[in-house]
């Protein structure tokens, strides 16, 4: 498996709408065959960075398979609109898990 890690900056006073944009665009993810996972973290000291971390299959799951989809559409629609700058996606691998 994979790790998409998103870091998105927006507008920290539309927070709330920015949070349930992504609830919303849950469902997109969900829907996607290679997709395994999602969760949104924010930073504790900065309410204008999030963290969007998406498990997938394979990189081509996330950046060919979902991006050229209809569910990544929605996405960017949803969530689209609130970012301040594009976000920077890296993808990751798992190395250990030591406990």
């Amino acid at each position: 498996m994979i790790t998409e890690v998103a870091h998105i900056t927006i507008d920290p006073t539309r927070a709330a709408e920015f949070e349930a944009a992504v609830a919303e665009a849950a469902a997109s993810f969900k829907a996607d065959s290679g997709c395994r996972s999602m969760r949104l973290e924010r930073v504790v000291e900065d309410p204008a960075q999030y963290r969007l971390v998406v498990g997938w299959d394979s990189v081509e799951a996330h950046t060919v398979t979902f991006r050229g989809s209809p569910n990544f559409t929605r996405w960017r629609e949803l969530a689209g609109p609130f970012f301040v700058e594009p976000p920077r996606v890296d993808h990751w691998n798992l190395v250990a898990t030591h406990f």
